[in-house]
């Protein structure tokens, strides 16, 4: 599959599933709702793997890998996602999660020495500004008392987590860990830390047998999980995370024409100028040419 067809089901889906995430909140405790979700996803993808026959037996330092996968990016990424959006708005939570673009740029340079590229910085920068513009009427509403503070905090926190996740997957598909069962087992343990963290916790695995719920919980299970990581990661593994991670500013794009065409919500001035300048970053973040010889000496840097 394509770079740019793994980049449209990362961005596409991952837009649609905020709204999905707010039908999870409400009568199930967000860690508990995570267990749900990971347990599925990974039996699902356990049961693919000896469908096709794909090996699951991997050392005890592969498994380490997978425990950082699932700790940091089927764990804690979504327990401060689905705490976040208990305090703040949905917007100021996809404002905060752009800020991973950074987190990546960072990272990948402290821990893989890989440098990121004139473009992607300039298209980092015009996309963090056409969400901040986006965003910007929903912003200016709220008043930034100590409980908007907090869920800031958790949500900038939650991109921090899922920044490491990125480096964990980009680290461990540069030893050759295969994608699939990498999830498989990342998501296994991310379901076990989150149902340990419940149980110390005191929390109730009680179960919302609405709909609203049991969609979503599908719906964030088959293609939130399974479907887009699958392809975000083989996307992470082939460009590097500072590209990849600009998926994360593309998504609340997605979720506001999604909100315009079946919520009602008017499009303005800030929405037209905004969308431009997070695809105007799109096309200098995923232009192959000059940042095209970081990516090489990535890829062939020794283990």
């Amino acid at each position: 599959m394509s770079n740019l067809a793994l980049y449209l089901i990362t961005v596409l889906v991952w837009g649609s599933t905020w709204f999905a995430i707010e039908f999870q909140l409400g009568v199930v405790e967000p860690e508990v709702s995570i267990v749900y979700r990971y347990v599925g996803a990974s039996l699902l993808l356990f049961a693919w793997s000896r469908y096709k026959g794909l090996n699951l037996r991997f050392s005890l330092r592969d498994h380490g890998w997978f425990v950082l996968l699932g700790m940091f990016l089927f764990g804690l990424n979504y327990v401060f996602a689905y705490r976040a959006q208990i305090y703040i708005t949905s917007a100021m939570t996809a404002i905060a999660f752009s800020s991973i673009v950074w987190m990546n740029i960072l990272n990948a340079r402290v821990m893989f020495g890989i440098r990121a590229g004139w473009r992607t910085v300039i298209g980092s920068l015009l996309g963090v500004a056409g969400i901040v513009t986006l965003f910007a009427p929903q912003v200016s509403d709220v008043s930034f008392t100590d409980t908007i503070f907090f869920g800031s905090v958790l949500a900038l926190l939650g991109a921090l987590a899922a920044s490491f996740g990125n480096m964990a997957s980009q680290g461990a598909q540069k030893r050759g860990l295969p994608i699939v069962q990498s999830n498989a087992w990342g998501m296994f343990y991310g379901a076990a830390l989150s149902g340990l963290s419940s149980l110390a916790a005191g929390h109730a695995f009680n179960f919302d047998t609405s709909a609203g719920y049991v969609i979503s919980l599908v719906y964030l299970t088959v293609f939130g999980s399974i479907v887009a990581f699958g392809a975000y990661l083989t996307l992470l593994g082939r460009i590097g995370a500072h590209k990849a991670g600009y998926a994360m500013v593309m998504f609340p794009v997605v979720a506001l024409i999604l909100s315009i065409l079946f919520e009602g919500l008017q499009l303005t001035a800030l929405i037209i100028i905004g969308t431009l300048l997070v695809l105007v970053g799109n096309v200098f973040v995923l232009e192959t040419g000059k940042d095209r010889d970081a990516t090489v000496r990535h890829n062939r840097a020794p283990e």
